[in-house]
């Protein structure tokens, strides 16, 4: 069951899919193309993983709230064509233990290597998915139709609380 809810006016509309039991298993909601949408899909996250029962001070919110500052920063940065927004889902399997994050924007011809470039110590950027390889069990990307990407990672959980 899908419903659309807002929680403040600058807030756009979250999207839930729920479990027979009307807990939310899924949350998806759009994000502007920019660093503070990114921020606030972070932070979207953060509060979606509290309500399965994850504090944010978890070591699950917490790679969760990491990964998707990453993808949703590659989204904003490499991601972004004028005229179109981006989009974050998080889903939870609580029998597999992980929560599933995909961020879909809308720039098919620029695609996320196979594997996480090496990078240099010092360089200043070039380690989003260095991180997002060593905090996932496994990532990648899938096609968006009509147009686009989704950018997606399967994060372990530990037990809520």
């Amino acid at each position: 069951m899908l419903t659309g809810t807002t929680t403040s006016d600058d807030e756009p509309p979250t999207e839930a899919d729920t479990a027979d039991t009307g807990a939310p298993t899924a949350l998806t909601a759009p994000f502007a193309p920019s660093p503070r949408g990114a921020r606030f899909a972070r932070r979207l996250a953060v509060r979606w993983m509290e309500d399965w029962g994850y504090p944010p001070e978890s070591d699950a919110s917490c790679a969760v709230a990491l990964v998707v500052g990453e993808l949703t920063a590659n989204a904003v940065r490499h991601g972004h064509v004028p005229g179109h927004g981006c989009r974050i889902r998080l889903g939870l399997d609580e029998e597999a233990g992980l929560v599933r994050i995909e961020v879909c924007d809308a720039a098919a011809a620029k695609r996320p290597p196979a594997a996480p470039p090496p990078t240099c110590p010092d360089g200043e950027s070039g380690r989003g998915l260095l991180l997002v390889d060593v905090l996932a069990v496994r990532w990648g990307w899938t096609p968006r139709r009509p147009v686009g990407k989704t950018v997606w990672a399967e994060v372990p959980t530990e037990p809520a609380t």
